[in-house]
């Protein structure tokens, strides 16, 4: 295959009405005047208007290779419960656009670059070699491939669009609401700056040498599936076993998206049918040993920046609620009024134990919601931190419980590469190679370019 020339990439940083900025250098626009220093753009009359003129869209490149910029407040963590905001400093070029009544402000930055930033944001850049590696060939393979992309189709049928850059709504209605979320239409640009796609923060999070050589060493490298570009994914801690793609996604099958064990066999007294209800019950009130599961400090560090360590207990996890707690955050979560919560049971599970669909049964309405994003949105005020739970009731009257805990496993969809689990295997000394062969089954790692 031969890979077509796509060098820089534009990433959306920052939304709002007034965006305060600064340029560390001088920086040339698209009219040909030059600034630096302390700036601001807002949106005025549907335009942007800086330096006191309307520009339909404007462009500020650097005048020399050092010249950086720094744009002030980003929402970093949007919707989760650490959500921040910080001043970030971005190599490239930056532009300004509007959409959505707001200013957009836009970084234009080389691939490489783009990614040695990724890994320093996703996880420590103090990470070890074969770890970075490996997330340098996902995160390229992520990104590069909605572009060779032309055509999908599920297995229901389902068009999907070229990008994949849509939310899917299968059926909504008094009774089932099943939804899943894909990489939303960034119809402006190619990739968002947080979670939602991948964490980029520009050179804000200290990169170091090892991340550049890591970079470096897998220059133009990912993942190849029947001659295409793997849609690779991953999350902080798949809990013991990695989830199917087509249940968190689109119903698509991707054979290198399949379920694996996360440890070189299954763990002894477990049957891993995950999808029959007792065995996940059973695996995930006990703690089955699995690659991701870790308490060594010194390597979640590796995965876990400073305020995703403000987790903790992700491998296995509890959350209680009283019940005035659960009615009221599941009908604001959801606009339905339930009345009193009776009972959270699961409908169908992944092979990972999430739930896909979960009938919430109240005393006023009883509604079957999913896939997974959608039950973990539902049941926290941010995102619960997986859908792979068991649901207890306690103090019970009249039916009606006054207490539930949800006794979980993992943090995030858990498809593809865990990152915890990745992190032990390096420091076991595993090659980059060997990993992604572990998380990805079947694929093929190859340099496009």
């Amino acid at each position: 295959m031969e890979f077509m020339n796509y060098e820089s990439i534009q990433v959306g940083i920052l939304s709002n009405r007034t965006i305060k900025f600064v340029l560390n250098g001088d920086f040339t626009s698209t009219n040909g005047a030059t600034y630096s220093g302390k700036q601001k753009a807002k949106i005025k009359e549907g335009t942007v208007f800086f330096n006191d003129e309307h520009f339909e869209e404007i462009t500020l490149n650097p005048a020399t290779n050092d010249a950086s910029f720094d744009l002030i407040d980003v929402v970093i963590g949007i919707n989760f419960h650490w959500e921040r905001k910080e001043n970030q400093r971005f190599k490239g070029s930056l532009k300004f656009i509007t959409e959505a009544k707001k200013l957009t402000a836009i970084n234009i930055i080389q691939v490489e670059d783009y990614l040695t930033s990724v890994i320093s944001s996703e996880m420590s850049a103090t990470a070890s070699e074969e770890l970075l590696k490996a997330h340098a060939v996902i995160s390229r393979s992520w990104l590069l491939c909605p572009i060779q992309r032309q055509e999908v189709r599920g297995e229901h049928g389902i068009q999907l669009p070229t990008t994949d850059y849509q939310l899917q709504t299968l059926q909504t209605s008094n009774f089932k609401h099943i939804k899943w979320y894909e990489r939303d239409a960034h119809i402006n640009f190619d990739v968002c700056a947080d979670d939602h796609c991948q964490r980029y923060q520009g050179i804000t999070k200290a990169s170091t040498l090892a991340v550049e050589t890591a970079i470096e060493a897998t220059r133009g490298e990912v993942l190849m599936y029947a001659d295409r570009i793997c849609d690779a994914r991953f999350s902080k801690s798949c809990g013991g076993i990695t989830e199917a793609f087509e249940n968190c996604w689109a119903p698509v099958h991707h054979p290198y998206l399949s379920p694996i064990i996360d440890n070189v066999e299954a763990p002894a007294g477990f049957d891993i049918e995950l999808t029959t209800e007792d065995n996940a019950i059973t695996w995930i009130r006990k703690s089955p040993a699995a690659f991701c599961n870790t308490t060594d400090k010194s390597i979640l560090a590796q995965v876990l920046n400073n305020y995703d360590q403000e987790t903790t207990d992700f491998y296995r996890w509890k959350v209680e609620y009283t019940q005035a707690q659960l009615a009221e955050l599941i009908a604001r979560k959801s606009e339905i009024d339930f009345g009193d919560i009776i009972d959270l049971i699961p409908i169908k599970r992944g092979e990972s134990g999430r739930i896909i669909e979960l009938k919430i049964i109240g005393t006023k309405e009883t509604v079957t919601v999913g896939k997974e994003l959608e039950i973990r949105k539902w049941l926290s005020e941010t995102h619960l931190y997986s859908s792979a739970f068991v649901a207890d009731k306690y103090d019970v009257v009249d039916n009606i419980p006054h207490r539930f805990t949800l006794s979980g496993a993992g943090w995030g969809h858990g498809v593809g590469l865990c990152q915890i689990g990745a992190a032990v295997m390096g420091e076991k000394g595993y090659s980059y190679k060997k990993i992604l062969q572990h998380y990805f089954k079947g694929a093929e790692l190859k340099k496009v370019y």
